[in-house]
């Protein structure tokens, strides 16, 4: 199976121990038939949130983020026409356009999204927590 990871699932595995991600969502990121993907675009929200200093990362994120994704073998999503198309004509139930393009990579590439957010479950999407 392949998920999506959403940008808070993917902090909140880095740090202890994934404590704070829910026990499915911990099984399902676990399992070894899992393949864990974060999207591009979460990797550009937590680059621009740490340079803003809304988060602290370990390490600045061009050196961080590479090492994250590597030491959990998750994989990168980028983002492609059909994306940003998508992503642009979704109904505005959640206004942060980082969770909207994640909303619409999940529809496109049909995947499940690991979050705690409920707004992302008013989508047609398939939500693990």
């Amino acid at each position: 199976m392949k998920a999506l990871l959403d940008t808070h699932v993917l902090l909140w595995w880095a740090t202890a121990g994934g404590t704070r991600v829910s026990q499915r969502a911990r099984d399902v990121i676990a399992d070894g038939s899992t393949i864990g993907l974060v999207g591009a675009a979460s990797l550009y929200e937590i680059a621009v949130k740490a340079r803003i200093g809304r988060i602290e990362l370990p390490a600045d994120a061009e050196e961080y983020l590479p090492r994250l994704l590597r030491r959990h073998s998750f994989g990168v999503l980028p983002v492609d026409e059909a994306h940003a198309l998508r992503a642009g004509t979704l109904p505005l139930i959640h206004r942060d356009p980082w969770d909207r393009l994640l909303v619409a990579q999940a529809q496109v590439e049909n995947l499940p999204i690991i979050t705690a957010d409920p707004a992302i479950g008013q989508y047609d999407v398939e939500v693990i927590w």
